[in-house]
């Protein structure tokens, strides 16, 4: 008698060895049909492995994350064998999942994406066919036998330690793989080959090239057809295209992986922090500035020389070690322990918009996305034990307030112990179970994610979810007990006796740089009013009326709009296609008949025109719109 333990508790007895199908079967065909694999007392197998003891399982349907990889791998494989039957000469190496999609390495002669049709016509007849995915074990003498021809294959098995070997077949193809694997390929619905690029050889540049080539599958085409809609959605919003047509910034090589922010650039940088200054003052923060470069021995006492230096630029002042700084928490301690403090005086919330620097690999840098020096709207937050929940909660609420504004959706995700981490047991457990409490007091739903967080604590991150449905992580809520004893911070209790004050690290933005860069993207550039570097254009029909449109571009600059005239000999439909394509909000025509009443023709960036416009009137609505930062422009009502 075999004993079955499902996640709800509920058991299942068979008289014969079951399969984790059988285990499926025997709850409903359906589920059969939608499972993919079966974990084992914590360990993903194939739905075919035999169940010879009494366990618990968890069936693997296609709706949950681990099926997606599963299918990947399997998707790989059949990649593989599609290529070998087409390239003879093919020799495969690895072939892995990746965050999006898979790939496998192959020396073989170069390919381009002109290929990719007859790759995947190949892969088709494959998935067809409907080949199941067979396991076999073999020693190792057997493994490095089969692949005397296969130079890879064969270097990899012979670094594996002596026993069990794995492999699978499909069809006439076999791999080294470790599993698990889809019942059959033709569970593989939507699948397409993304691009190839040159890999060395465990990139060893003394070794051979390999191509390359991607892949993306899913288990439903229209989950194929969303995924590509989204793939040319992001290309048309990329921020660095764009942030280039709107003159915001630029990189350089003489400051690789840092950015050179443009005076319009600058306008949209303003327009956030501003924002972001109101609502901090609002929340009760007070702004703070920490020095760019500090000493060695800061960095030692607060354990980032020790668990961030691969990270840290440094260099020597006066024979003294110093380090540019990549995280402004150091100085925050000694700001705090300038004075001392009571119980009274908590929470106190210090804000910064604080410069870090990091280094980063050159092969990583992504414009605005990935940098090496980059703006942190940090804040650290010190507060007494019995402060911890309604500090968070007042965090999260306060991210709430600002991501709306953008029309940013959010999910939250805990991140608990990583392996390389200080403070006690007892200070993580503490402030795991202060995180915990806040996030179930704040109602919302999170994920836990195991090992994930900060070498200092435990921390929340919080995902962003952008208007084409991607998913960007920006904010960090970071619980802290290690710092102030590392720093010796103190404040006077009640009992008039000193405690350790408890500290949160936190971001909303995140990198400022990385923030703009999503937001570029989330508006295509066509930004909020109160947002747009450039809120409206002056458009004189003639020369003539250049200085009453510079006349009343001064006048809109005092009431403190960001404005511009486009007094060009060119016709006024260019200047208004022109206007367009910059994203300017509002194009205000004047012709003499507006000059002679006094009005404005406003034409807005989606088409819609209104004659007849005084100046107070749009003076009345931009102010309006912007003081509200509203997201639509609607201007008129209609």
């Amino acid at each position: 008698m075999i004993t079955i333990t499902l996640p709800d508790k509920s058991i299942k007895s068979f008289e014969t060895v079951p399969t984790g199908l059988d285990v499926a079967k025997s709850i409903s065909e359906g589920l059969a049909r939608n499972c993919v694999a079966v974990q084992i007392d914590g360990t993903l197998r194939d739905l075919s492995i035999s169940i010879e003891k009494d366990a618990h399982i968890r069936l693997i349907t296609t709706e949950m994350p681990e099926a997606l990889e599963i299918l990947r791998h399997s998707a790989a494989h059949v990649m593989a064998q599609a290529i070998t039957r087409i390239y003879k000469n093919a020799k495969l190496t690895i072939g892995p999942v990746v965050k999006e999609g898979f790939y496998y390495d192959i020396d073989m002669d170069p390919i381009s994406e002109d290929h990719f049709a007859e790759i995947e016509a190949e892969m088709n007849k494959i998935i067809n066919a409907k080949y199941p995915f067979e396991r076999k074990e073999v020693s190792k003498s057997e493994a490095l036998a089969f692949y005397q021809n296969e130079p890879y294959k064969h270097e990899l098995v012979s670094e594996l330690a002596d026993g069990s070997i794995s492999f699978y077949s499909q069809g006439e193809f076999t791999d080294l793989c470790r599993g698990p694997h889809l019942p059959h390929t033709g569970m593989i619905k939507g699948f397409k080959l993304m691009r190839v690029s040159g890999a060395y050889w465990r990139a060893d540049q003394t070794k051979a090239q390999l191509q390359r080539v991607y892949g993306i599958a899913f288990f439903d085409k229209k989950e194929l057809k969303q995924y590509l809609h989204v793939l040319e959605e992001a290309k048309k919003r990329d921020h660095r295209k764009i942030g280039a047509t709107l003159d915001l910034f630029s990189f350089h090589d003489v400051a690789a992986g840092m950015p050179f922010f443009h005076a319009k650039g600058m306008d949209l940088w303003n327009a956030l922090l501003d924002y972001w200054r109101l609502e901090h003052r609002v929340a009760g923060y007070v702004e703070t500035k920490t020095p760019l470069i500090l000493n060695r021995s800061l960095w030692e006492k607060s354990g980032h020389w020790e668990n961030y230096r691969e990270n840290m630029y440094t260099s020597v002042i006066d024979e003294i070690d110093v380090a540019i700084k990549p995280m402004n928490c150091p100085g925050g301690m000694l700001l705090y322990s300038e004075k001392s403090h009571s119980y009274r005086d908590l929470p106190m919330r210090a804000a910064e918009i604080g410069l870090v620097h990091r280094h980063e690999l050159s092969g990583v840098l992504s414009g605005l996305f990935r940098v090496r020096a980059f703006h942190q709207d940090d804040a650290h937050i010190f507060m007494t034990p019995d402060q911890i929940e309604s500090e968070i909660l007042g965090v999260l609420q306060l991210v709430e307030r600002i991501y709306a504004t953008f029309g940013l959706g959010f999910n939250l995700e805990l991140s608990t112990r990583p392996k390389k981490s200080i403070g006690s047991d007892e200070q993580w457990a503490q402030a795991t179970n202060g995180l915990t409490s806040a996030l179930q007091a704040y109602g919302k739903n999170f994920q836990i994610n195991q090992g994930d967080g900060a070498f200092y604590g435990p921390k929340i991150d919080i995902h962003i979810n952008d208007a084409i449905g991607r998913t960007w992580q920006c904010g960090t809520i970071q619980l802290d007990m290690s710092l102030p004893e590392r720093f010796d911070l103190s404040y006077v209790g009640k009992d008039n006796e000193k405690h350790r004050p408890v500290m949160i690290h936190r971001v909303i933005y995140g990198s400022i740089e990385r923030f703009m860069g999503i937001l570029i993207e989330h508006f295509a550039g066509k930004f909020p009013l109160w947002m747009a570097p450039t809120q409206l254009v002056l458009l004189p029909m003639n020369d003539e009326l250049a200085p009453y449109a510079h006349e009343q571009k001064m006048i809109l600059e005092k009431a403190g709009l960001r404005v511009t005239v486009d007094n060009r000999t060119e016709s006024l439909n260019k200047k208004i296609r022109e206007a367009q394509l910059l994203n300017i909000p509002l194009m205000l025509t004047i012709g003499e008949k507006e000059k002679s009443s006094g009005t404005f023709a406003v034409r807005t960036l989606d088409g819609n025109v209104k004659y007849g416009v005084s100046l107070e009137d749009l003076l009345n609505r931009m102010r309006a719109n912007i003081n509200e930062r509203r997201i639509g422009l609607n201007l008129f009502g209609d």
